[in-house]
């Protein structure tokens, strides 16, 4: 009796699964804490390394640098090669680097090890999401490739909470706080090894009977590739411009910059953003590990909604809200303690819900051959921002208050939720075939019979 062939796409939830959605998770997990610890270390780094207003901005930006670098080089590299492979590589990096945090004895050396890390964590964002990606049913994608942000939200949960602990251990604490990143990117390490390559990327290689293989291994005889391509189309960096892409790629990097512009800039100066509306030194850093946690509140809820309202809405809304609350507080700096903690905990929820489309939409909206690239492309794009915006940040707040510089930061919220209004498509139960296709009018009848 031959066995029922059933699509990948289509496939239950089995061990598999989750066990790769974990170790995948694990790369966010990682990535957040090692962007977010650097908050708390610079209090304490500052005075004893006699750091200035513009190195302090150079070191808070060198590793949104390094994102940007390595998302547009390693997504196009990961696309060519694999993903597996640089799927383990990044996590080295981390590991090292972030040892050698604990030896630095000068501001410059910092910036170098902190681009360094940037780089690998830019290249792990285009790797880790295209490759859950591609293993996932899509009646659960949105889910998963939403618990990858939920795991960057609970790395920089965990980053904070381990910095206020670690704040007790002497003047040289903040080195025991930067270096403490290579204890989870070395258990990342060690749960990634072994994983099989993604059998879409094998597909679109020419490597089918690798394909086959490893879907057997990972999810047995019934599991089927779905359908072949002919002829294989070739992976070009520039084909994310082309054959109606180029608007996808427009609007995936714009919404994810209005997006991390004001989230990096709040959050990787958390202390030093409360400090300024009036809350005291060691409040401020505890309110930044409260305001972490909210982010992981919205995050949670958001992981839990995007497959019952559709990712339109989870981005839409939210950057309308974050737009007023951000205005709100920009009008009022010198409000009561418990407004100023009300209007950052609504941003934090909000902002952290409408995070999760930063994996999902740049995977699900392009083709295998470049699904990579692309993501990592908008990583770039959306780190140009980041970088711009984390680096200006002390100095607007110095120069012009930190009233205007949230009402500059709401208005990136609100061309946000301009682009999103006008250009986010709707991929909820689409399969990863139909959602990276660039629409034609017979495309367009069966997404609405689809989401009917």
């Amino acid at each position: 009796m031959s066995t029922r062939k059933v699509s990948i796409e289509d496939l239950p939830l089995n061990k598999f699964h989750w066990k790769i959605t974990i170790y995948t998770a694990g790369g966010p997990f990682c990535d957040g804490y090692i962007l977010s610890v650097i908050g708390i270390a610079l209090v304490m780094m500052i005075p004893q390394l006699g750091l200035s207003s513009l190195m302090v901005g150079l070191i808070g930006t060198s590793a949104l640098v390094g994102i940007f670098f390595g998302g547009l080089v390693f997504g196009y590299i990961t696309d060519l090669i694999g993903r597996k492979t640089m799927y383990v590589i990044d996590l080295l990096v981390f590991v090292v680097a972030s040892v050698l945090q604990f030896f630095v004895g000068e501001g410059w050396q910092l910036l170098i090890l902190r681009f360094i890390l940037g780089v690998a964590v830019g290249a792990d964002y285009p790797i880790a999401t295209s490759l859950l990606a591609e293993f996932t049913p899509r009646k659960h994608r949105g889910f998963m490739l939403s618990f990858l942000v939920l795991g960057w939200w609970l790395g920089a949960v965990t980053a904070y909470i381990v910095g206020y602990l670690l704040m007790g251990l002497g003047e040289n604490s903040w080195r025991w706080i930067l270096a403490s990143s290579a204890v989870p990117s070395v258990i990342v390490l060690l749960l990634r090894a072994g994983t099989p390559e993604s059998p879409k990327w094998l597909v679109s290689k020419g490597r089918i009977e690798e394909a086959r293989e490893n879907l057997r291994k990972a999810f047995g005889e019934e599991a089927d590739i779905g359908d072949i391509p002919s002829d294989p189309p070739k992976t070009s960096f520039w084909g994310i411009f082309k054959k109606g892409y180029g608007k996808r790629t427009i609007f995936m990097s714009l919404f994810w910059m209005m997006q991390v512009i004001p989230t990096f800039a709040i959050m990787t100066f958390a202390p030093t953003v409360l400090f300024a509306f009036g809350v005291s030194e060691d409040a401020a850093t505890l309110g930044s590990v409260v305001t972490s946690i909210f982010f992981l509140i919205g995050t949670i809820i958001a992981v839990f909604m995007i497959n019952k309202i559709g990712r339109r809405h989870i981005l839409i809304w939210p950057f309308l809200i974050t737009g007023i609350v951000l205005v709100a507080l920009g009008l009022n700096p010198t409000a009561p303690l418990i407004i100023i903690v009300s209007l950052f905990a609504v941003f934090a929820i909000f902002n952290g819900g409408s995070s999760v489309l930063q994996y999902v939409y740049p995977n699900e909206l392009f083709p295998t051959e470049v699904r990579a690239t692309a993501v990592g492309f908008g990583t770039a794009m959306s780190r140009v921002g980041a970088a711009v915006g984390t680096f200006l940040l002390p100095i607007s707040m110095s120069g012009i208050g930190v009233g205007p510089t949230m009402i500059i930061a709401g208005i990136t919220c609100f061309i946000g939720f301009i682009v999103s209004l006008l250009m986010a498509p709707e991929t909820l139960h689409l399969t990863l075939e139909e959602s990276s296709r660039v629409k034609t009018e017979k495309d367009s009848e069966i997404l609405n019979k689809k989401t009917l």
